[in-house]
């Protein structure tokens, strides 16, 4: 963990276009943005992902997202904003240092977000069944 790019920006190993930071959170410029403004949100605290972050460092993340998302817009003129977290690699997690994405969106962007499938008679209600079971 201590090894993660993230980790090394936190520590100012590696530069960041850094446009907010405070006691527990640092949210930066992504390098391969998907469009101009997409930031990355991360907590100082060390968590890969949704799976095993803090409570609090969760709550400082989607603080801190809720504070720059509207300079972001603003910055931007974005039309509307995605906030997507990606968790283990098979969701396209890269960097294993939990982190939010504020991705900026226009209306003829381009980018689409995931299909759509739909569910087989009665497999929604069993599928439901099972999460609610494991909790």
């Amino acid at each position: 963990m201590e090894d993660t790019l993230f980790a090394k920006i936190i520590r100012r190993e590696i530069p960041a276009d850094v446009v907010y930071e405070d006691d527990e959170t640092l949210a930066f410029l992504d390098i391969h943005p998907n469009n101009p403004g997409h930031t990355l949100v991360i907590p100082k605290e060390p968590a890969q992902n949704i799976f095993d972050i803090s409570d609090e460092a969760l709550s400082a993340m989607t603080r801190t997202a809720r504070k720059i998302a509207p300079a972001i817009m603003r910055a931007v003129d974005a039309d509307g904003m995605n906030l997507v977290m990606n968790n283990k690699k098979a969701a396209g997690q890269l960097v294993f240092h939990a982190h939010l994405h504020l991705i900026p969106r226009f209306a003829d962007d381009g980018l689409r977000s995931w299909p759509r499938k739909e569910y087989a008679p009665g497999e929604a209600g069993a599928v439901a069944e099972k999460i609610r079971a494991a909790q």
